[in-house]
């Protein structure tokens, strides 16, 4: 008697074509980018389900927001009021102290110039992956959010986007071990490239010889070097210096200014280059708020202006 249903392939078959089916999907993903349209019609379709998601913290923060006591509000608004009037008298100071500072730079035929477009964007989730440090922001390519982005918070450089999607985008974290940065030693001008530690705040400065005038307490800010990060904002501070006379690179550890691990409100920044390109992004005008002008970092006012001197004249004082 024949059977009705005929016998199918073998299970070996069928798990060596899955298998290939798989890696020839992956190689053609990894070396085409044949899937990027289909990534990105994804991301798209589960946007809404992320701001859903992210809905009821939005609704809890309303809620505390009407149920505080008249007095707390009292207490808020003249602790704002008189931050208020430190700031205003520290831009006063700043101005004078920019001013200078472009003079002076006139005159050694160095440039500066700090006019970024920035626009306020909102930490939406973060990357539950221990080895990968990334958030999720609530802007995306539609308001001209780009791969490569300078990120910052009122603290310092935060890091870069790492993929932009139509209404939201990845930020790779300044900590990350595959994140790297141009920056320099406030005290002295030192040039070196500081890494992410995979660790909450850590930053290593790799390659740097033992010799090196770096110590405990230095400030290193972003160079400018590479045209990715804007020059003159807080990275970390030095924490330690070690080094063995049998190797020749020291062991530099720092601790980043920004707390990663706090992270609600950033600053997507569009370089001054970028926009005299053609590029600046396309800004949402039912939120023209969310877009700020600033010509320089906060941490700036907290120190007199740092005109750069010639390389020549560096090591002649060292």
């Amino acid at each position: 008697m024949k059977p009705i249903f005929s016998r199918g392939p073998s299970l070996q078959l069928r798990l060596f074509l899955a298998i290939l089916l798989s890696a020839s999907l992956m190689l053609a993903d990894s070396r085409l980018g044949a899937f990027a349209n289909i990534r990105y019609l994804l991301n798209s379709a589960v946007a809404p389900l992320q701001y859903a998601a992210n809905l009821p913290r939005e609704m809890l923060d309303v809620l505390r927001g009407q149920f505080s006591s008249h007095q707390r509000l009292l207490t808020e608004n003249k602790a704002l009021k008189r931050d208020l009037l430190v700031m205003k008298s520290n831009v006063l100071l700043l101005d004078q102290l920019q001013q200078e500072n472009q003079r002076l730079r006139s005159l050694l035929g160095s440039p500066f110039v700090r006019d970024e477009r920035k626009m306020v964007a909102e930490v939406m989730a973060v990357d539950s992956d221990p080895y990968s440090y990334q958030v999720m922001i609530n802007k995306g390519r539609i308001d001209g959010v780009y791969e490569g982005q300078p990120v910052i918070n009122d603290k310092g450089i935060v890091g870069q986007v790492s993929y932009v999607g139509a209404h939201n985008s990845r930020v790779l974290l300044l900590i990350d071990p595959t994140n790297a940065i141009p920056v320099q030693v406030v005290r002295n001008d030192i040039r070196v490239i500081a890494t992410g530690g995979g660790r909450d705040q850590q930053i290593l400065l790799e390659h740097v010889p033992s010799s090196t005038d770096i110590k405990k307490g230095d400030l290193l800010v972003s160079s400018g070097l590479g045209g990715r990060y804007p020059e003159g904002y807080p990275v970390a501070r030095v924490t330690s210096f070690s080094f063995d006379n049998k190797r020749p690179f020291a062991k530099i550890t720092a601790k980043a200014t920004v707390q990663f691990d706090r992270l609600r409100y950033l600053l997507l920044v569009w370089p001054t280059d970028r926009v005299k390109t053609n590029a600046q992004p396309t800004v949402n005008k039912a939120s023209p708020a969310t877009v700020v002008e600033a010509v320089a970092p906060a941490a700036v006012t907290t120190a007199a202006p740092v005109v750069p001197v010639p390389e020549k004249v560096n090591h002649a004082n060292q």
